[in-house]
């Protein structure tokens, strides 16, 4: 085999590269936060549990008697999501210098199974204030420790999966009314459009099959990026 044709097959051999592209597999979890902050502010008494963005305004909200959000839960949605951020913030440090993929990977796995238990407690104890207690936590952490993992990686236009407001800045600032390069717009776009996905199929599980399918969907997809994520972009 010749030197060029041993550069063209290493690729191949090398399992960094093996699986779903980072790119795609951000986008696919940009729609899952969707979902899950649908099942937190339609099912859990208006509170988000991946957005923080907009938890900290409901704080606000909750702080001043505003009728409809609560002081506690949300505080613990906050609460929850920096420690799963410290969580995932260690296990980055500790795994940074191995392999991309790996880590990755066991960071989907870990939020698959919070959310797979936050799904088998909306099950097995529906309608309770520990059972809501708990979703909040499970998922919050989940986010959480994403979160981090997701802004160790670094991939262009695609920092964080939760929240989109940098994601529309960048969207319009580099339209053609506005810098008229375009740069990342496809990126962006799917960004917002599997955001709104994800909610638009959170908000109608929730509305008609309450909270745990919804969050088995979500487990769901979490547990197959975990597997099928590769380290390339």
């Amino acid at each position: 085999m010749s030197a060029a044709e041993e550069a063209a097959a290493a690729p191949s051999c090398d399992p960094e590269v093996r699986g779903l592209r980072l790119v795609v597999v951000l986008l696919a979890l940009t729609a899952v936060s969707g979902l899950i902050d649908a099942v937190g502010y339609l099912g859990l008494g208006r509170v988000f549990t991946a957005n923080m963005t907009g938890n900290v305004v409901v704080l606000g909200f909750a702080a001043a008697g505003a009728p409809g959000f609560s002081v506690p839960h949300t505080a613990t949605s906050l609460a929850c999501f920096l420690l799963g951020a410290v969580a995932g913030g260690r296990v980055t440090a500790h795994a940074a210098a191995g392999s991309r993929r790996r880590w990755t990977r066991l960071t989907l796995a870990s939020e698959a199974v919070l959310v797979g238990a936050s799904a088998a407690v909306a099950f097995v104890w529906p309608g309770t204030t520990g059972t809501r207690y708990a979703l909040i936590a499970l998922t919050a952490f989940a986010m959480g420790l994403r979160n981090a993992t997701v802004r160790k990686l670094g991939v262009a236009a695609l920092t964080t999966t939760t929240v989109l407001t940098m994601t529309l800045t960048g969207l319009a600032a580099e339209s053609r009314l506005g810098a008229a390069t375009g740069h990342r717009s496809p990126r962006r776009t799917a960004a917002v459009i599997a955001m709104l996905a994800g909610a638009c199929l959170g908000a109608w599980l929730v509305l008609h099959h309450g909270l745990g399918i919804p969050l088995l969907v979500a487990a769901g997809a979490s547990g197959v990026l975990a597997v099928v994520a590769s380290g390339r972009e």
